[in-house]
């Protein structure tokens, strides 16, 4: 009886050590810090942010970082929430919660950094002062980027929109005065910079302005950017408090990536933390 008591007793120390045997390394595994990330960025200055002034931040840290550079405002997002991409860095909020709403997407705002701002080029008008009755403007079709655009035409006294619309969803039909009889021509962000030849103005988003060979100080106009339309890093949200978009988020408000923006991507406008 006693023998019989012991095996027993033994059998049920085995199968505990065995199942703290099985636990341990899978609780190990699921705690195991991630360290290789894929970061998505637009063409021109918000890709080169991020290998300026981030990546190497993150890799001080020991991260593996793979930049995934896009040329349009759709891909990234997707590629966000279908898990291809851990973090983007393109849009400012407004394009994001809009982007986000009509696509069905659970993806959030984790970090603001900067943005070039966005500018009205032209090849053969030198200021908007010079600018003649019927002359054409493109901009950009998106919802948020062109009320954006919309916004800093009537900065500029050249429109006048409706009194008590929302300036961040001002489309077209929100135009009440234009009497110069300007042209309007919406064109994807990333097409705007090939219309200069095309047309007498085009109003042109910062990192594609750039990544086209253009400067800032070629502009006739900038905005004065507002913080909703500063740049944003977006995660999912069930990632948000990772500790690799904390990582991130530290990364950003560091003092050294401060110093790479004041040193290489001046006129740029900023967060609060970075000023």
């Amino acid at each position: 009886m006693k023998n019989a008591l012991l095996r027993r007793s033994v059998l049920s120390l085995s199968l505990v050590a065995l199942s703290i045997g099985v636990l341990v390394p899978l609780q190990a595994n699921a705690q195991a810090a991630k360290k290789e990330l894929t970061i998505g960025g637009t063409a021109g200055s918000n890709i080169d942010q991020l290998k300026q002034g981030i990546v190497p931040l993150l890799e001080k840290k020991g991260y593996k970082v793979k930049l995934v550079e896009f040329n349009d405002y759709v891909q990234p997002n997707l590629a966000l929430a279908q898990g291809s991409l851990d973090a983007n860095f393109f849009q400012h909020l407004v394009y994001l919660k809009k982007f986000a709403a009509d696509q069905k997407l659970d993806i959030v705002e984790l970090v603001q950094g900067p943005i070039a701002p966005l500018g009205v080029y032209s090849t053969q008008r030198k200021t908007l002062a010079e600018a003649k009755d019927g002359d054409r403007f493109t901009l950009p079709n998106d919802p948020s980027n062109l009320a954006r655009a919309l916004v800093l035409l009537e900065q500029n006294k050249l429109i006048t929109l409706k009194g008590g619309i929302d300036p961040i969803r001002a489309s077209e039909k929100d135009i009440e005065q234009n009497p110069r009889k300007f042209k309007f021509i919406p064109l994807e962000a990333a097409q705007l910079p090939r219309s200069l030849g095309d047309t007498e103005y085009a109003i042109i988003n910062g990192n594609f302005a750039i990544s086209s060979g253009l400067k800032l100080t070629e502009a006739v106009a900038l905005e004065k950017t507002p913080d909703h339309y500063l740049n944003v890093v977006a995660v999912k949200r069930t990632d948000k408090d990772e500790a690799w978009a904390k990582d991130l988020v530290e990364a950003y408000r560091s003092k050294e990536f401060q110093a790479v923006v004041d040193s290489k991507f001046r006129g740029y406008a900023k967060p609060a933390f970075l000023q």
